[in-house]
């Protein structure tokens, strides 16, 4: 039986480790996985296939449809008439809401990576190897020791010590 389990680098899992050291399981039988932490910042504009969730142009778009009725509205006073004005409001309105968008996300961005550079926990994967009378408290340390994630895979009994996922 394997237990697979995700921890933050920190010293709960080195206190996890050598209890499950302390507990009967030989280190060769416990193998940890560092994984690196993402280092550059998200893009500005999202693709047809990812997105973050972040959008420069929902606030563009409102201002855009405000300015754009505004000038229809006040371009029946005004000397170029209506649609003219219309499509000024709106060119205004678009880059009005783009950059106030932009420079939120800038300050937003820029605070996240500070707290990036001053932070840099990454996540450990750890594979444990143990045998089925050991897997509760194997699975009561993982948890009691603050693990982010925990999965158990039973190994096929014919093919030795070796699993596939």
């Amino acid at each position: 039986m394997h237990i697979i389990a995700t921890f933050e680098y920190s010293t709960s899992l080195e206190l996890a480790l050598s209890e499950l050291e302390n507990t009967g399981i030989p280190k060769k039988k416990i193998t940890a996985f560092p994984l690196d932490k993402r280092v550059e910042p998200g893009k500005l504009f999202d693709s047809m296939h990812q997105s973050d969730g972040i959008s420069l142009f929902d606030l563009a778009a409102v201002f855009g449809a405000i300015f754009m009725l505004l000038g229809t509205i006040y371009g029946y006073v005004l000397k170029l008439g209506p649609i003219l004005w219309g499509l000024f409001g709106l060119i205004f309105g678009l880059l009005l809401g783009f950059l106030i968008d932009y420079t939120i996300y800038k300050r937003k961005l820029g605070k996240k990576i500070k707290q990036n550079k001053k932070e840099k926990i990454s996540e450990v994967v750890i594979i444990i190897e143990c045998k089925d009378h050991e897997l509760e408290k194997t699975e009561k340390i993982l948890w009691s020791h603050a693990a982010l994630g925990l999965c158990k895979v039973s190994t096929p009994r014919n093919s030795g010590s070796s699993f596939r996922i």
